[in-house]
């Protein structure tokens, strides 16, 4: 059988020496019924990393993320966070949703929604403490949110809910950053400031980031690798080495054309034949469509 990896670089470049390991997949399968979401998966994420995660609806990009968060046991293979095998809730991975707004009348506060990141895994009320106190603000500084502090969070835009929402994801001190397509109905402005936002964390903290998105291009300039699923197979390598018409239409096995124009990546022809289930997340229905689109 053909190895389905473009490339086997396992870091960012450039790099003096190895990088730790953060996140690694090894001969990872994904199986439900007869259906192969991926298989074979060999992927070591490394500090300071960012790797996008691309694909057609159903490809089982969000599934993997449940992998990862030990939500969803492989079929076969192993997946293993710092040298230990993955499991729920643990504290150093952090994970950012798709972007949804809070229903209208939800009391919580900009500062509550940030602080369920230190002890929403808790039973009971926390007792209030100053240091806990500072803890949030230092979270909402660090994501520019502090002039909304107090504010309800049903009244904020999308773009500041969603700046709440990593630093609730940084609130663990985590090592590895998941985000589940977490600029899926921004505006432009929004989806810049957000995806800077996180890489700027990821640079200083040296996070590992495993980024799933349907649309590569806000964050194009921040990638070091891609992994592209499709068809219970996958592409692993930079995005010059990936994102190319040969790479997907072999992986497809029918024509797709990759199109550059003006710094931006556009990918048509994928099949309509790529079907989600229901063990795939509620936001990848229906059938294939274009994963890199203007």
């Amino acid at each position: 059988m053909k190895h389905d990896k473009t490339s086997t670089s396992a870091g960012p470049a450039n790099t003096a020496e190895p990088a730790e390991v953060v996140l690694r997949l090894s001969a990872a399968s994904l199986r439900f019924g007869d259906r192969t979401l991926w298989h074979d998966l060999d992927l070591a994420v490394t500090r300071g990393e960012f790797v996008a995660v691309l694909g057609a609806n159903g490809s089982g990009k969000t599934s993997l993320l449940r992998v990862i968060l030990g939500q969803q046991r492989l079929s076969s293979g192993t997946a293993e966070f710092l040298g230990e095998p993955v499991s729920r809730g643990n504290r150093h991975i952090g994970y950012i949703p798709q972007q949804k707004l809070a229903d209208e009348g939800t009391p919580l506060r900009a500062r509550d929604l940030v602080a369920l990141g230190l002890d929403g895994h808790r039973f009971g009320v926390p007792l209030p403490s100053a240091s806990r106190r500072r803890e949030v603000d230092a979270l909402l500084a660090a994501v520019g949110a502090e002039d909304y502090a107090n504010v309800p969070i049903a009244t904020l835009s999308g773009g500041e809910q969603q700046r709440l929402r990593v630093g609730q994801a940084l609130a663990g001190d985590p090592r590895l950053l998941l985000c589940d397509e977490p600029l899926i109905s921004l505006d432009l402005a929004h989806q810049r400031a957000v995806s800077e936002l996180i890489d700027r964390h990821r640079r200083e903290r040296e996070l590992g980031v495993l980024f799933v998105t349907h649309d590569v291009n806000p964050v194009l300039d921040k990638v070091d690798r891609v992994l592209y699923l499709a068809g219970g197979r996958f592409r692993m390598g930079t995005p010059d080495e990936v994102l190319r018409s040969e790479v997907l239409s072999e992986l497809y096995g029918s024509p797709v054309d990759v199109i550059r124009t003006r710094g931006r990546v556009i990918v048509v022809g994928t099949p309509d034949a790529v079907h989600a289930d229901h063990h795939d997340s509620s936001h990848e229905p229906g059938t294939g469509t274009p994963v890199v689109m203007p």
